[in-house]
């Protein structure tokens, strides 16, 4: 099963699960709706899970990480507020879905995945369907990509205890970042926004469940894979 991409039969303009999972929920950014149906899901899980491509739900993809739910993905981009200018960290590549979803949404992208078995698959996804440039790296994500700083953007696909601050370092002045923050079952997808004098502002999206981040400013040590 695949993401439906354009106009619809009955001059609905999105697919009933967008409608139903994401519209619904407050994303009204077209251009994050429309990459939502542009990128099949289904082409970064496994084909045992295909049958999983539009469910409201994250979906396992190997060494403990998942998919996430598209409505927690689409909130996350939505909140990074993107035009198509901007440099973007993603940290926690999994199977390169997100990444290639920023590749929609943004000028180039820099993607790091802790994981090697899931670095070198998910490297060839993205090499395959990435739109604008997506660089990958095997490493650290929690300490962010500092050769390629400032970023204006940076969004990660799992949980730290506090904000690392290495992402907060490279982050740009006027820059935001969306990062789960909390406990292993207790966390809140937050906003963080820079102002041109360096000071950090926060704002809690929504209660959620990810993966921790792994690294020296994560919440576990890196695996040595």
């Amino acid at each position: 099963m695949s993401a439906s991409k354009g106009k619809h039969s009955g001059g609905k303009e999105w697919p009933g699960w967008v409608e139903l999972q994401l519209i619904r929920r407050g994303i009204t950014d077209k251009r994050v709706l429309r990459a939502m149906c542009d990128v099949d899901r289904g082409e970064f899980i496994s084909p045992s899970s295909r049958h999983l491509t539009l469910a409201d739900a994250p979906v396992p993809i190997g060494c403990g990480q998942t998919v996430s739910q598209p409505y927690v993905i689409a909130l996350s981009l939505q909140a990074l507020g993107l035009k198509g200018r901007e440099k973007v960290l993603d940290v926690g590549t999994g199977s390169g879905y997100q990444a290639v979803l920023l590749s929609h949404l943004a000028a180039e992208v820099f993607t790091i995945e802790v994981h090697m078995s899931l670095y070198t698959s998910a490297r060839l996804a993205v090499e395959s369907r990435a739109r604008a440039p997506v660089h990958t790296r095997h490493g650290d994500g929690s300490l962010g990509w500092p050769e390629q700083a400032p970023f204006d953007c940076i969004v990660a696909g799992c949980y730290a205890s506090t904000p690392p601050a290495a992402l907060l370092d490279q982050l740009a002045s006027g820059g935001r970042m969306v990062i789960p923050v909390g406990q292993n079952r207790s966390q809140a997808l937050m906003l963080y926004e820079k102002d041109q004098h360096g000071a950090i502002s926060k704002k809690i999206l929504e209660r959620v469940v990810f993966v921790p981040l792994l690294g020296s400013q994560g919440v576990g040590p890196a695996p040595e894979d």
